[in-house]
């Protein structure tokens, strides 16, 4: 059996160790475009910051050392330029010689993976103006800094790429500013928790430039200017676009295999496309989404190295499947860490699924042991079943712990009040007798059972403020100077018993505190005494840093808040 492989980066490289481990006698021969294979994507802007500093530890194989150790012919500067499934051939170009030759199969896997989405606007391809997505581009803009030493970069656009490249450009020393059009980075979470990611970049003195279009690129006073629809330019000596990805999958279309989403690959749960004894796996290919069901593209390392062991096995005789991508991931963003899985809010109601959530301020480990810091935590479940569908949280240690719990809680398939029956490890350093997890699902199983009844953020510009209902700020009398939600009146949890007589029972109370749990527990309390109680999810922390970051985006100068 004799297996081509398209690109052998992350699924490719894996696809074809895999087909070796189970077929000693099969040829495998894979080309690779760029001139290194098995790199480490993710790994990039951390070389260009300094932060990796051999360029060697950027690739996990060499061609050498991958044929020394699998006998599998890895051909590095050669492009695959076309596929004839009738022939069962491929047509190669060594692009350092350039000469052109065929390449037969048995059996072809498709791994191009994707390329840098290039706008179609005026200046795009100035000297100046970057790319960052193979090893050769990450050389490129190390070069140029090298040598040039810029003092200030625009990145385009507000993903992974451009969050981690931000945080190393500003470890260099230069002036960053993101653009992009989204009001919002890192579509994975909902607004309200992305602005705790905006927060900790502004806090690292990132400038962002949300909500605008970027409409071209000019070459000026010795670097680039940046044009804004409606707006002044951005001036920078270097720019980077990070706009997003697209497939790469021209080869697919001319070969006439069935395309997807923005020209994605087709694939069955086997990864088989469209043809016969043709696979893709990874970037360029669209999945089901584990939770929506929803056909989408995932661009992540992991899925992708997990698809092609799949379409080895299946091509050595197998039968494994691909049970869909659930879209976890984590990301440094300077201090702070930020993670999800599954489906955001947003998306969830898109999907047209009936959703609540919780949002919570956990310690990162025992409140009494030093060093704990404060995560927030937001969970999305589904209505009436209360299937569990994603999760989000940003913090500064035990995050990445706590979303890999969570996504696995997904993936097995439990309902968001069976949280709490999860029996995770405890010590004072490392968590609490009621892990974060566990209290998600606490609090879950009050609202299933009717104990917790909540308002949330949305619902803030609607509350009534004619006398209807009360609104209660719960918090210390020096919390509550220190800023609150106008309309609000103080009664400190500790003190309420003692003053349930200054509300009327007949009007429901909408309670809010520092975090959540003194509002909760006051809610208790005036359930128990005949009023009608709803507490706020997340409390006037989360409140605090939603609005600022809303009021920093529209430069707002009325912003719901007394301070």
């Amino acid at each position: 059996m004799k297996v081509v492989i398209v690109g052998g980066v992350a699924g490719g490289a894996t696809a074809a160790a895999r087909i070796r481990r189970l077929e000693e006698q099969a040829e495998i021969v894979v080309f690779e475009r760029s001139g290194f294979i098995s790199y480490a994507n993710c790994g990039l802007p951390y070389y260009i910051g300094g932060v990796i500093e051999n360029p060697e530890e950027l690739t996990l194989q060499t061609p050498e050392s991958f044929f020394s150790r699998f006998r599998v012919n890895m051909k590095v500067r050669h492009e695959v330029t076309a596929i004839h499934p009738d022939k069962k051939t491929v047509s190669v170009t060594n692009l350092e010689t350039g000469d052109v030759f065929e390449e037969s199969y048995d059996k072809l896997i498709l791994s191009p993976g994707a390329k840098p989405t290039q706008p179609r606007l005026p200046g795009v391809g100035l000297d100046r103006l970057f790319t960052l997505r193979t090893v050769e581009d990450t050389f490129r803009i190390k070069e140029y800094i090298d040598q040039n030493h810029p003092k200030s970069a625009v990145l385009a656009g507000g993903g992974f790429i451009s969050l981690e490249l931000a945080e190393n450009l500003r470890e260099l020393g230069m002036e960053v500013t993101i653009v992009q059009r989204p009001k919002q980075l890192m579509n994975p979470f909902d607004p309200d928790i992305a602005s705790f990611i905006h927060s900790e970049m502004r806090r690292h003195g990132v400038k962002l430039a949300l909500g605008h279009t970027v409409e071209g690129f000019e070459e000026k006073n010795g670097g680039v200017d940046v044009l804004l629809k409606d707006e002044a330019p951005l001036h920078a000596d270097m720019v980077v676009l990070a706009i997003g990805v697209s497939p790469d999958t021209h080869l697919a279309q001319e070969a006439g295999l069935e395309l997807g989403i923005k020209g994605s690959i087709v694939v069955n749960d086997r990864m088989e496309t469209s043809v016969p004894d043709i696979y893709a796996v990874g970037d360029a290919v669209q999945v089901k989404h584990f939770v929506t069901g929803q056909d989408v593209l995932l661009s992540l390392a992991g899925p992708a190295n997990k698809q092609g062991r799949i379409a080895a096995d299946n091509i050595c005789g197998g039968d494994s499947h691909y049970m869909g991508s659930q879209g976890s991931s984590v990301i440094k963003v300077f201090d702070m860490t930020a993670a999800s899985t599954g489906v955001n809010e947003t998306n969830a109601k898109k999907a047209g699924l009936d959703v609540d959530t919780v949002v919570l301020s956990p310690m990162s480990h025992a409140g009494y042991y030093p060093g704990g810091k404060v995560m927030t935590m937001k969970v999305v479940f589904e209505k009436e079943t209360y299937r569990l569908l994603g999760a989000q949280i940003v913090g500064y240690e035990g995050v990445d712990k706590r979303i890999d719990v969570l996504a696995t809680a997904i993936r097995a398939g439990l309902k968001a009040t069976e949280l709490k029956d999860l029996d995770l490890a405890y010590a004072p350093p490392y968590s609490s007798a009621k892990d974060p997890v566990n209290m998600a699902g606490f609090m879950i199983e009050n609202i299933a059972g009717g104990v917790l009844k909540q308002w949330h953020l949305a619902d803030v510009g609607n509350l009534p403020r004619d006398g209807s209902v009360t609104l209660l700020d719960t918090r210390t009398v020096e919390e509550f100077a220190h800023g609150h939600i106008d309309g609000f009146t103080n009664i400190p949890v500790d003190e309420l018993r003692e003053r349930l007589g200054e509300l009327d029972k007949s009007k429901p109370v909408y309670v809010i505190c520092q975090s959540g749990l003194r509002s909760y527990i006051a809610c208790r309390i005036l359930a128990g005494n005949g009023f009608e109680c709803y507490n706020f999810s997340g409390g006037f922390r989360f409140y605090d840093a939603v609005m600022n970051d809303r009021c920093l985006i529209e430069s707002a100068t009325a912003c719901g808040m007394d301070k």
